[in-house]
């Protein structure tokens, strides 16, 4: 295992001039980097990866060096201590794995072209010019980038451009930050540019084969976001402009780099005249996300990879925070009950999970901790409680101290804790440390005992095995009693006789109201039924949580899976979106008890057909004018569900869409076009259907549209056009490498597909790893993996092709706790599916 060098203690940079020469035809990289610093040290060591150094001097003279390939550094001996000033020669090659300096592919009019980008989070800026490439070690930069141009090609980056000379950009000096947040790109670019109340300059660029309204969405939002920011922050914007670029080829989702932001297409781009809510409300959250970051993680940045959590659990709340100023009609705090809580929830349930502060023993493991459930979904609504507890005037008072304390600097979690704490007067860390530096969460009992007093229990909950160790939490409880306190640390708390409080409070007893605590509740059947009562009363995000917190028992087996099944049929004409979107998760999660073409997955359609049927004919399969939040964002669970019923109606009239608009069909309605296309593959395909929609993939250049036939195609059922799938699978002009694991997953959940699919990655694990190997999003093949099987025969292939590389470092965690996860389903269904399947049929 490589041991983990901390540079910075002997050699801290203060300035970097970057000279870089990129020719795109030969996919070769020539540069030159001057770092002025302090030594502490005369042997020093600075960052590269696969770069040909071929000189390092200082003052004309060569300096002694030596390439380290296993700690990614050049060992160099200086002439002296103190401040120095050395510089390093090198050239290197381009690659396509979408790290460091690299080109993105695009065709226009049917013209293959490329731009070149960048993405140095975690480790890559050393892949682009040799730097001490760790957080801490901020300084400024000058970069001069010349490449292969010709006319008509734009060149932007963190900074303005400050002239150009020999062919050679130069842009002004940056401020003070951290070598993972440089970037510049390049290439035949269109841009929108606007400007903030505060004179900031904010643009959205994107290649020319994207109509130029598809940038409109994004500039609004930007523009807004960092006006909303700086009253929020108190802290003004720092830098000149807001680039948001959107790059064809983008492994992560997108990047926070100062001043220069850059996206996944479909994360950036949308058309204004076709684009589901569904979709808006993403690419709203995603800018927002990356624009909290020039304040939280670009001005002030963690000290070590350890504190990630400070960058981006932050900026996920704070993403929520600012859409919601921005557009308060989305309610966009349901939102975050449908994809960060149910995602936090599941993944730290699992026994072996990391904590969201997690320390750091191996440079692999860095982007290993790049966990969506844990760092970011857990990390929000860890901080979205400190948010409830404080208020916004002491949390606002509290960041602004922040941020002028640490500002162009680096910091730690306590750095943050002391100053909410100044500024509220609590210790809020004492509260948040027990959340941030234990894995998992706990389950609080809430229970009548047998001398009729209301009792709650708080215990670390566990879906499959779990070594109990008797973690406990501080809780905030937010019930609707006064009788229960702000905060829970003990184990075991007595509130009084249920009675007296029941006929006090006039009302259930409940608590984590808002479901803002990261916690489930696990109510007796006295509490239970006093609440379903009751349950038209409730708010839609408690009625949600409900079915939630009872779904997650059920996985746990603390309650019976069965039970679930009545209260399916309770909330099936519920109009809230956020209430069948969980309603739904649950009857899908039904699917793994019912084995296909069995007389139980029968009765599971009718199920299906019973729970939809009314909801379509209230809604309809077309969007209406004028129609609510509720109902856009609800018709694609419940026609879904009525095409999964087999419904002769839905399929019928899903085909008369797609036939009505065959020639047009990225055109279709964007609300509705993924469940239409879904439909013709399953019930109408045919070799011309498949070869007509690959063709439409290739050459579409709306996101929006790519996703809809991405999700579509994999559920071809003919053997021979699932091997074609397959073979596209390393065929990047079909199947960009950023796209892949939506592609193999849509597969492998495709019952007829799926032991292609898992052949594949079998048989080519070495090709992927070669491919995104490097990729922070490495591990969530095995994942995905996970997610879809859940019989016994799947579990001892998994076990037997993962196990041999459990000690692969940065993904050791992800196949101990996936393995766990297929057990977890395999027990649930041996015990329950007679039971399941037996209520089902009743219904």
């Amino acid at each position: 295992m490589a041991k983990l060098e901390r540079f910075y203690n002997t050699f801290q940079p203060d300035h970097y001039d970057v000279f870089i020469d990129i020719n795109r035809a030969k996919k070769t990289i020539n540069g030159k980097t001057t770092i002025t610093g302090n030594a502490t040290d005369p042997q020093i060591a600075i960052n590269q990866k696969n770069l040909q150094v071929t000189s390092v001097q200082a003052d004309g003279q060569e300096l002694d060096f030596k390439i380290d390939n296993d700690a990614e550094a050049v060992r160099i001996t200086l002439p002296q201590t103190g401040k120095v000033t050395f510089t390093v020669t090198y050239n290197a090659k381009l690659t396509d794995s979408m790290m460091g300096i690299y080109p993105s592919y695009y065709e226009v009019d049917g013209e293959k072209k490329q731009i070149i980008g960048t993405q140095f989070e975690t480790t890559f800026a050393r892949q682009a010019f040799p730097c001490v490439d760790e957080p801490e070690a901020k300084a400024t930069f000058s970069l001069a980038i010349k490449f292969d141009e010709h006319p008509g090609e734009t060149i932007i980056a963190n900074m303005p451009e400050d002239h150009v000379e020999n062919g050679i950009h130069y842009f002004e000096p940056t401020v003070r930050m951290s070598t993972y947040l440089v970037a510049f790109a390049f290439g035949e670019l269109q841009s929108k540019i606007t400007e903030t109340k505060g004179g900031v300059k904010v643009g959205v660029f994107a290649t020319k084969a994207h109509q130029p309204k598809e940038l409109d969405f994004a500039l609004d939002i930007a523009k807004r976001s960092i006006e909303f920011y700086e009253d929020f922050y108190q802290t003004p914007y720092p830098l000149p402009h807001s680039w948001q670029l959107a790059l064809p080829d983008f492994s992560a989702g997108a990047m926070e780099n100062w001043g220069l932001v850059t996206y996944r297409e479909a994360y950036l781009l949308l058309d204004p005249d076709n684009t589901s809510l569904e979709i808006k409300q993403l690419v709203a959250t995603v800018i927002t996300h990356e624009l909290a970051h020039q304040w939280f993680g670009d001005l002030v940045t963690m000290k070590w990879w350890d504190d990630l959590w400070l960058n981006e659990s932050f900026a996920n709340m704070m993403e929520y925070v600012a859409v919601d100023a921005l557009q308060p009609d989305w309610h966009i705090w349901e939102l975050f009950q449908t994809s960060e809580a149910p995602m936090a929830l599941q993944r730290d349930a699992t026994d072996g999970v990391q904590s969201v502060h997690v320390d750091v023993n191996n440079p692999a493991e860095i982007d290993a901790l790049f966990d969506g459930a844990i760092v970011y979904a857990k990390g929000s609504r860890m901080l979205v409680m400190v948010r409830a507890l404080l208020g916004d005037k002491a949390l606002r008072e509290g960041l602004k101290n922040y941020f002028a304390a640490h500002k162009y600097s680096n910091a730690t979690g306590a750095d943050l804790w002391k100053a909410l704490g100044d500024a509220s007067g609590l210790n809020i860390g004492k509260v948040m440390n027990s959340w941030l530096e234990q894995p998992g969460y706990p389950v609080v009992t809430a229970k009548i005992n047998d001398d009729g007093d209301l009792v709650l229990l708080q215990k670390q909950f566990f879906i499959g095995d779990g070594k109990d160790v008797d973690r406990q939490w501080q809780i905030p409880l937010n019930s609707n009693y006064d009788e229960a306190p702000q905060i829970m640390a003990e184990q075991e708390l007595n509130l009084g006789n249920y009675q007296a409080l029941r006929d006090k409070n006039g009302q259930p007893f409940r608590l984590n109201l808002g479901n803002n605590s990261h916690l489930i509740v696990k109510y007796d059947d006295t509490l239970l039924n006093d609440i379903l009562d009751h349950a038209d009363e409730l708010d839609p995000i408690t009625q949600r949580q409900l079915l939630q917190d009872l779904r997650l028992l059920a996985q746990g087996q603390q309650v019976s899976y069965a039970s679930l099944i009545p209260l399916l049929k309770q909330f099936k004409d519920s109009s809230s979106a956020i209430v069948n979107a969980e309603l739904y998760q649950i009857a899908n999660s039904l699917k793994m008890f019912a084995k296909p073409d069995s007389p139980a997955e029968q009765e599971l359609r009718q199920f299906f057909d019973l729970l939809s049927k009314d909801q379509v004919k209230r809604l309809g399969w077309l969007p209406k004018d004028g129609e609510s939040n509720d109902d856009q964002l609800t018709r694609p669970y419940i026609l879904s569900a009525s095409l999964f019923a087999r419904n002769n109606d839905s399929i019928t009239q899903a085909h008369q869409i797609f036939t009505e608009n065959q020639d047009k069909l990225e055109s279709l309605s964007a609300d509705i076009r993924g469940l239409v296309l879904k439909n013709e593959v399953q019930n109408f395909g045919s070799a011309e259907l498949f070869d007509k929609l690959i063709k439409a993939y290739q050459q579409t250049a709306d996101a929006s549209f790519k996703q809809d036939l991405r999700m579509a195609i994999p559920n071809t059922t003919d053997p021979a056009l699932i091997a074609k799938v397959v073979s596209y699978f390393e065929d990047a002009d079909i199947i960009k490498p950023q796209d892949l694991r939506a592609w193999y997953r849509g597969l492998l959940a495709n019952q007829a597909g799926q032991q292609a699919a898992w052949n594949w990655l079998r048989d080519e694990w070495q090709w992927l790893n070669d491919t995104v190997g490097g990729d922070m999003e490495f591990a969530t093949f095995i994942t995905v993996t996970a997610g879809v099987f859940h019989t016994p025969e799947r579990l001892s292939e998994f076990k037997d092709f993962f196990e041999p590389k459990l000690n692969t470092p940065g993904l050791t965690r992800e196949i101990k706790m996936d393995i766990s996860v297929i057990e977890s389903k395999v027990n649930l269904i041996n015990k329950e599916q007679t039971a399941v399947n037996d209520a089902i049929a009743q219904q």
